[in-house]
């Protein structure tokens, strides 16, 4: 280990903490996970990342590699051994402003990303948080207040420069490497170190955006007019509707519906919203024009000791209606999870099944439940949750990645069908071989 260590430090430029360090405890954790690794190093060129994988490899820890750290399961840190935070290669440039080709690092946030364009007046729908990371969300797939014009954050790249688990830099594009290419965009971090990502912008204007609320009595019939309507709705329109918040009343908590137009004329915008209003009895309505960056929300780190238990699942059009019933009966009962479901559709569904790993392009909805408190309430609220999750099963199917707290060989299974999964492990076995890339939803080389 020391000689490793040694040819470690004369190789690289960034930062190496280490257990004692002054600032170990903060850059040993991730946003929602505690960790006490060895190093963290923090690279501050591709080269450092190149040395830094080598390390790992060379000598057998554990490797986790950090973006924004948000993943539910923790995978940003680990115990005795290795991170690779790249929260320093974190640029965002426009290279070809005819193109609108932005050229990002691979531990830059979305804020960032945002910010960096708005004076551009271009855009990228990435998701709704600022400190999220570009890498972890895009690898995954990226449902964002855009997702229903533009696709997913992962259908906005067009090239990525990776490095693999040998510490080689290869760029991944339709004409280099095709393969690497359609993995990296649904298969994760299972195939090296994304050090910067490509993508083509849109040109924005200011958006539409706020939430509009109704009582928790009007709940069944608001949520299936929501989904009714958002499958004939303009793909401009995006929305997200809320209930059953147990720190907003639980089972009595507003139902909120929150919304983005794509768009600053407001007589187009109300002919979008509006059919939401009229869903039922609006107790409130803040929806207002605003610049794009300014949807995406402040993330929050949950104070030490609290757990948030997440799990996502999709709807196809045939079950929607048998979905949204049983969410609602769930949501008016005492102890109910907090329930969020998304729109998808639109853009997201015109890309072939084959020509991403992201493998749910067909879904109409995707909904997430999350429970939230000190381990002993959540391990209470454990059977109650999976009772509702086994009254849901027959109607939903896979997973979405970036909302999943649990890595089993299930969720897994449930994030990549039998196929996508049989492909993506022929692109495991040719770049990363041994599974040095394991701190994600892993996908075994065969």
């Amino acid at each position: 280990m020391s000689s490793a260590l040694e040819i470690l430090h004369r190789g690289f430029g960034g930062d190496i903490i280490e257990p004692g360090a002054a600032e170990y405890a903060s850059a040993g954790r991730a946003v929602l996970a505690s960790g006490s690794p060895a190093y963290v190093l923090r690279p501050k060129s591709v080269a450092d990342v190149r040395a830094g994988v080598r390390f790992a490899a060379g000598t057998g820890l554990v490797l986790s590699v950090r973006g924004g750290g948000h993943s539910f399961p923790g995978f940003g840190t680990n115990d005795d051994g290795v991170v690779i935070d790249l929260s320093t290669l974190a640029d965002v440039e426009v290279v070809d402003k005819e193109r609108h080709l932005v050229r990002i690092g691979g531990g830059a946030t979305w804020g960032q990303v945002a910010a960096t364009l708005a004076p551009h007046g271009l855009a990228i729908s990435s998701g709704d948080t600022k400190d999220v990371g570009v890498g972890g969300l895009t690898l995954t797939g990226g449902i964002g207040w855009k997702v229903r014009k533009y696709g997913l954050a992962l259908d906005n790249v067009v090239a990525a420069e990776v490095v693999t688990a040998g510490g080689e830099v290869v760029r991944a594009s339709a004409e280099e490497n095709p393969e690497l290419f359609w993995a990296i965009r649904g298969g994760g971090g299972n195939f090296g170190i994304v050090t910067a990502f490509e993508f083509v912008a849109h040109l924005t204007t200011d958006v539409f955006y706020g939430r509009i609320a109704f009582p928790a009595s009007e709940a069944a019939v608001v949520l299936q007019g929501w989904a009714d309507y958002l499958r004939v709705a303009p793909e401009e329109l995006t929305s997200i509707v809320s209930f059953a918040n147990p720190f907003a009343g639980g089972p009595e908590a507003p139902v909120e519906i929150q919304v983005t137009f794509d768009g600053d004329d407001p007589e187009l915008a109300a002919q979008a919203i509006d059919p939401i209003r009229r869903l039922g009895t609006v107790i409130d309505d803040n929806v207002a024009l605003k610049p794009y960056g300014d949807t995406l929300v402040d993330g929050l780190t949950p104070p030490p000791g609290i757990q948030l238990v997440t799990r996502s699942a999709f709807a196809g059009k045939e079950s929607v209606a048998e979905v949204i019933r049983i969410l609602a009966e769930v949501g008016a009962s005492t102890g109910s999870p907090l329930i969020a479901v998304r729109s998808v559709g639109g853009a997201v569904s015109r890309v072939p099944d084959d020509a991403t790993a992201y493998a749910h392009r067909r879904a109409e909805l995707m909904f997430v439940t999350t429970v939230a408190g000190p381990r002993p309430v959540v391990e209470a609220a454990r059977p109650a949750l999976e009772a509702i999750w086994v009254r849901l099963a027959p109607h939903i199917n896979g997973a979405y990645a970036n909302f999943l707290a649990s890595a089993t060989e299930e969720d897994v299974a449930a994030i990549y069908p039998r196929q996508t999964y049989e492909r993506l492990a022929a692109v495991k076995r040719q770049y990363d071989p041994g599974n040095l890339f394991a701190r994600n939803h892993n996908v075994r080389p065969q």
